[in-house]
């Protein structure tokens, strides 16, 4: 991370003395009295009621109040630590009505908020929850941390927080639409949500667009952002300077303030405003009451999309393609239940498969999308049929160690389309489209023209041309997936032979630096990267297709310990790339310098003393492990590339690699896993077992949360079913 600058100096000029926006510092003025008098009449209600001991927080956090946590340190435990907090606010709110005053009546009522929502979360249970879906409320940190990697490799270009209500419901839809579209991250609070869902627009966690409530609840935000900063950025509690600095760098996000003007809300934007997030607003304002740069009119509907890209600075690199869906990231996320199923395909109820293959120039034609087969017209909701999807592509720089890579990247931009869904890859595939997508008259070929599209966008330094086919003729998906399968078993030949002592050289990644500045990820053969996204051969590509990318190699010269696997090449590099902060790396064991931690791990692997073995706990797992802490807990611990003996992130695909830390004994340390995790894995976990000479019954000798969630409840689990670590050398 670059070091912080006096953040403050970005505003000086902006407003010349003299020339204030009186109207509007007076409304930012009187909304963070009015903000700061509410929380101290709910706060003061609390405390009658529960006590001033009462415990006050959020649910899966580790950020206590992270407005406050964030920008001044202080960890709020209780209601009575609310009361000094508020009272040192209202001795700091000046009434001269100037851009730096301005600033700090804004923060004055994102802390305000932060309490008041917190007191209102004291009446949150599981049986009587304050928000119910798609209202979401509060964002745990499991939410945050999900989209870390999408963060840090700008598929999320941007944050949109959008406030208010649009001037008609058509408008809205149309705005989010536009959005959605472009791959932003959205915040929705106040009355526009209501129209979305009206309009029939799919909002929640699995679309990336949170409607987080009405009112203060816009502080859900804003704790967002800031606990990212902490999070990904290794930023300390209370650095205020660094914080409001990589907000304004790193999180490119804006405020769209739309309808008629509440004071409360003009003063929360003066808050988004000191961090750095400029805001737009949809009501005629006279010049002299903007602020250039940071607060700025854009009545034009078909306008305030682009201005407020070009004032947030975000550049949007995509194409427009010519489908009747709207295609982004956003809908990366969302499911398509049977019911809301118009045609499905694959999935091994029909014949499937999907093929990436490199071509010559003279076998392809840029652009064309062929349909072998009947289109879905006229097939009754809830029809299936075969699907074939043929990728051809040349490139003067196109190898066929990328063919993999680009196939994979099927499974995402498939899933950008809204309305369609896919899961699996190779001759598994799995794909639905939506009656809602039918309905506005999305067909086969439109499939094609994403892919297309998406392929010559983000492979432009590989792919010169394209080609799509697309099969849903049985007899010809047949032949064709035969075609297929010899790809992937020359694949699969090529990746059994890759192991790492049979290669010179691994690969680092530090797309995860962004966030986590000490935070060196290196990739093996037999080791995937720890967000489980990036394999030997995918840095491999990335090197050859970006040279001066995140994925560097490293040669595998000086050995100093084989077994553990220290290399003076990897620990030069890693010291080179860490901010000089790690000196050793251990490639082969957790227990003695471990490989660093970034946020964006599938997995955490930990040891457990008690059963002298280690647990793994996945991201999707919210309950308590045996380690003592929960996910959310342990992530913010190792995180933002800590290196911490006993403890490190990894991919879910590393459990079952022969290179699973060997030098600890392997897979038979393993102890504890969720159930859900477990399942997922079984059959990869069955086969590492066998092939370490545990045998596949192995995998039933793993605890789970069912048995318990500490060391001393798994132990007799342990000892009953003859569990190997029991008997193997103290880890300690």
């Amino acid at each position: 991370m670059a070091e912080a600058v006096n953040f403050d100096q970005i505003f000086e000029g902006t407003v010349e003395p003299g020339k204030e926006p009186k109207k509007l510092f007076k409304e930012a003025y009187e909304g963070a009295i009015t903000a700061l008098s509410y929380a101290e009449i709910l706060l003061n209600m609390a405390i009658r009621r529960y006590g001033s001991d009462h415990p006050v927080g959020y649910p899966d956090t580790a950020y206590f109040l992270p407005v406050i946590r964030c920008l001044s340190g202080e960890e709020i435990r209780t209601l009575g630590d609310c009361v000094p907090v508020l009272n040192k606010l209202r001795a700091q709110v000046k009434e001269q009505r100037t851009f730096a005053n301005a600033r700090k009546w804004g923060e004055a009522t994102w802390y305000a908020a932060d309490i008041i929502e917190a007191v209102r979360y004291i009446r949150n249970t599981p049986e009587k929850p304050l928000h119910t879906p798609p209202w979401t409320g509060f964002l745990g940190d499991p939410v945050v941390r999900m989209y870390g990697t999408k963060l840090v490799d700008w598929t999320i270009p941007g944050e949109a927080v959008i406030v208010g209500r649009a001037k008609d419901g058509k408008a809205a839809k149309k705005l989010v639409d536009s959005f959605m579209a472009k791959g932003l991250m959205l915040f929705l609070c106040d009355e526009i949500i209501e129209q979305l869902l009206e309009e029939n627009v799919k909002l929640g966690v699995d679309y990336i667009a949170f409607p987080l409530g009405n009112f203060t609840q816009v502080v859900h935000a804003a704790n967002f952002a800031l606990r990212a900063g902490m999070m990904f950025g290794g930023i300390k509690p209370g650095d205020y300077d660094a914080q409001r600095d990589y907000q304004q760098r790193r999180v490119l996000a804006f405020i769209l303030y739309l309808g008629e003007h509440d004071m409360v809300k003009t003063a929360a934007c003066m808050g988004a405003i000191n961090v750095g997030f400029p805001v737009i607003t949809d009501q005629e304002v006279p010049e002299d009451q903007q602020i250039k740069d940071w607060y700025v009119s854009q009545p034009d509907y078909d306008k305030l999309v682009q201005t407020c890209l070009e004032v947030r600075g975000i550049k949007i690199t995509a194409i427009d393609i010519d489908v009747p869906i709207t295609v982004g990231p956003a809908f990366e996320g969302e499911s398509i239940r049977k019911k809301d199923m118009f045609v499905e395909f694959g999935g091994q109820k029909t014949p499937g498969f999907e093929l990436v293959r490199m071509v010559g120039e003279d076998e392809i034609e840029d652009g064309r999308v062929e349909l072998v087969g009947p289109d879905i017209d006229g097939l009754e909701p809830g029809s299936r049929l075969p699907i074939g999807i043929v990728v051809d592509v040349y490139g003067r720089k196109m190898q066929e160690d990328f063919e993999p890579v680009l196939e994979r990247r099927i499974h995402y931009f498939t899933n950008y389309g809204e309305g369609l869904w896919h899961v699996a890859q190779r001759d598994i595939n799995w794909v639905r489209i939506s009656k809602d997508a039918y309905g506005k008259g999305f067909r086969m070929k439109d499939i094609g023209k994403i892919l297309y599209a998406k392929f010559k966008t983000e492979f432009s330094a590989i792919v010169d041309r394209v080609q799509i086919t697309l099969y849903t003729d049985e007899q010809k998906v047949l032949e064709m997936r035969d075609v297929a399968r010899s790809y992937y078993h020359k694949r699969d030949d090529r990746l059994k032979e890759l192991q790492d002592e049979k290669v010179d050289t691994f690969y680092s990644c530090t797309l995860c630096q962004s966030f986590a500045p000490t935070h060196v990820c290196v990739v093996a053969p037999e080791r995937v990267g720890l967000c489980g996204a990036v394999s030997w051969l995918d840095a491999k590509a990335a090197y050859e297709i970006n040279p001066h990318g995140a994925n560097q190699p490293i040669p595998k010269e000086g050995v100093l310990d084989d077994f553990k696997g220290q290399w003076e090449s990897f620990n030069q590099f890693c010291f080179n790339n860490s901010q000089r902060n790690i000196t050793n790396v251990n490639f082969y064991t957790i227990m003695e310098y471990p490989m660093t931690s970034c946020g964006c791990f599938e997995c955490i692997l930990a040891m457990v003393p008690e059963c002298n073995g280690f647990m793994v706990v996945n991201r999707e797992h919210g309950g308590m492990t045996p380690s003592g802490m929960t996910f959310s807990t342990l992530a913010g611990t190792i995180g933002a590339g800590a290196q911490m003996p006993g403890f490190m992130g990894c991919g879910k695909s590393y459990l079952g690699s022969r290179k699973f830390v060997p030098a600890d004994g392997g897979l038979g340390r393993l102890v504890w896993l969720p159930r859900a995790l477990k399942d997922e894995l079984r059959s990869l976990l069955e086969e590492a077992a066998e092939n370490a000479g545990l045998g596949r019954d192995f995998v039933d000798k793993i605890a789970d949360e069912s048995i318990g969630t500490s060391g001393d409840e798994i132990m007799s689990f342990l000892e009953e079913k003859g569990h190997p670590a029991l008997t193997m050398d103290p880890l300690l």
